[in-house]
């Protein structure tokens, strides 16, 4: 591997990485706390599209994790700029508490469709008005594309497979804007003036998280939590930089090999 800059920036994925619902990855506030002791930058990014910023940051904050709200960026923010740029009302299919960050958007007379993980509304009459929006040229809109996700209870869909399915009936392509959109790394790295040879990223989705990340030109640490699933390393090319046990042991790597 090629030498690279010294570190400046860590993106640290959230769910299945530091915690999984209302559970902390043991040892993940302390692994935190050294990780804020160093130089580096910390930036928090997240394909969560089940509640408001606001909401992720209070369950954060009850699992004791020293975090600010501007220091996370979500799909959801990326979702409702991207939104906001091409002046349409979306037709939203997102968790109902993931509604407050899309106040002020217009959504009557929806003339486009917005997907995230909304499995309330994953049923055949709400799919099928979004079919017929997007048969009469309406863009379709994922937050993000992924296949499952962990939840408590073990793995569950996400919301790619609605997305796939919505693509293939009407013929179109969905334009994606969480993970691992190249954009969506290049806009968390957006004001920290690091470039991304300056960072890693941290996660346990290989193909989202990691994959996404190196393609931007960081280095991509995947976690055997969360989502994790043996062998997931070898689904993407080249592999990760790293794959090890947890969140705890990444932040032990980037302290002894990366600073």
């Amino acid at each position: 591997m090629a030498a690279r800059r010294a570190l400046k920036a860590v993106l640290v994925d959230l769910s299945g990485t530091l915690h999984i619902e209302d559970a902390a990855v043991p040892g993940a506030q302390e692994a935190l706390k050294r990780l804020r002791g160093t130089s580096v930058i910390v930036r928090f990014v997240t394909n969560t599209t089940k509640e408001s910023k606001q909401d992720l940051l209070e369950r954060l904050r009850k699992l004791e994790f020293d975090i600010s709200e501007d220091e996370i960026f979500t799909s959801l923010t990326a979702a409702r700029s991207l939104l906001e740029q091409k002046q349409v009302r979306p037709m939203l299919l997102v968790d109902d508490r993931a509604l407050p960050d899309f106040k002020g958007i217009k959504t009557s007379d929806p003339n486009a469709v917005v997907i995230g993980l909304a499995p309330e509304h994953f049923h055949y009459q709400i799919l099928n008005q979004a079919f017929r929006l997007l048969l009469d040229g309406a863009p379709l809109i994922a937050i993000h594309k992924a296949r499952y996700y962990k939840r408590k209870d073990g793995l569950a869909l996400g919301p790619g497979p609605f997305v796939t399915a919505l693509e293939y009936a009407t013929d179109t392509k969905a334009t994606v804007v969480g993970k691992p959109e190249k954009t969506f790394f290049l806009e968390a790295l957006r004001g920290t003036g690091c470039e991304p040879e300056d960072a890693v990223m941290i996660g346990d989705d290989c193909r989202d998280d990691v994959g996404g990340a190196q393609d931007a030109g960081m280095l991509g640490i995947l976690v055997k939590t969360g989502k994790y699933r043996a062998a997931d390393e070898e689904k993407i090319n080249p592999p990760p930089y790293l794959t090890c046990e947890s969140f705890p042991h990444a932040v032990d790597h980037i302290l002894q090999h990366l600073l």
